[in-house]
């Protein structure tokens, strides 16, 4: 188990390559990892909602996390998803994870039923209790339509394992002031999702960003991201604007659609999209990979 911090820096989401019977290709999944471990990123997020977490069995989230450890090899910390609908299959993951060598978990309150924050703080304390990883809350209300309050985030920060929080971009747009509300409320590291959003995040002083195209290009992802922890501004911006055609695609077919998309056709990673979500359609996948494909050459000839 890596010592390092992984919930500061750049967290790097990718997809998780399997077949149209969510079967895990681990050699796929391998050939993702090992650039983001060469780049240096600081932690690796595992079976996000990138990583489609939610359409995986048991059995295949463990060959998911198995895969990764042993292709890691303890260079960069894991940061597993463990999010359920019922609690004992939540704890039963957590504890899947830890038994495989992961360093931290990613928890979503996945529901059908709405949870009341109770019911929410409840389900979190039992993954918590089940196993000694340092845990990060996953506020992800376009999903799980769930919202944390900022009583709820409190209650959690005082449970010893849990230590950060995964935030999505606030809609009136006041990270600042966010960040400020969430610090007064909460003991916990603060990092945002949201690609499109990430300069200004770190820049407003976020303390990590949870990258969706950071599990494709994370080179370039991390310079970004040193650049505005760093308070480069004007290098932020530059770097963002290089990824502005992207962050459109992004917002307009939904970024999972077109990572994978992307995983395939430039970088030879085969990983379907579980049903029922489809591919883009010919015109927007040639769109996205006339918008991706420089990107890709900077990313591969360091020109950051």
């Amino acid at each position: 188990m890596s010592s390092v911090s992984p919930f500061h820096g750049l967290s790097a989401f990718p997809p998780t390559p399997a077949d149209i019977n969510g079967r895990v290709n681990a050699e796929a999944l391998c050939r993702l990892l090992g650039p983001l471990c060469d780049a240096g990123v600081a932690s690796i997020g595992l079976l996000g909602s990138t990583g489609i977490y939610a359409y995986l069995t048991r059995e295949e989230r463990l060959r998911a996390v198995e895969a990764a450890v042993e292709c890691v090899n303890g260079r960069i910390p894991l940061v597993v998803g463990a999010g359920a609908l019922r609690t004992d299959h939540a704890v039963d993951l957590a504890r899947d994870a830890e038994a495989a060598g992961a360093d931290a978990l990613l928890l979503a309150p996945v529901s059908y039923t709405p949870l009341t924050q109770e019911e929410a703080y409840q389900h979190f304390l039992a993954v918590a209790k089940a196993t000694r990883l340092p845990l990060c809350i996953y506020n992800n209300p376009g999903t799980t339509h769930f919202t944390f309050g900022c009583e709820l985030l409190q209650r959690l920060s005082d449970i010893e394992t849990i230590r950060a929080v995964k935030m999505p971009l606030p809609a009136d747009g006041d990270l600042r002031g966010e960040l400020a509300r969430l610090r007064e409320k909460a003991d916990l590291a603060i990092g945002y999702s949201g690609d499109w959003g990430a300069a200004e995040a770190l820049s407003s002083g976020a303390d990590a960003w949870y990258s969706v195209i950071g599990g494709l290009l994370p080179r370039t992802a991390l310079a970004l991201t040193r650049a505005a922890m760093a308070g480069s501004g004007g290098e932020a911006r530059r770097l963002d604007g290089l990824l502005q055609p992207l962050w459109e695609v992004f917002k307009a077919h939904g970024s999972i659609r077109v990572v994978y998309m992307l995983a395939e056709h430039l970088l030879d990673v085969r990983a379907e999209l579980p049903r029922p979500l489809l591919p883009l359609g010919p015109a927007d996948r040639q769109r996205v990979l006339d918008i991706a494909r420089p990107l890709i050459v900077l990313e591969r000839q360091s020109l950051l």
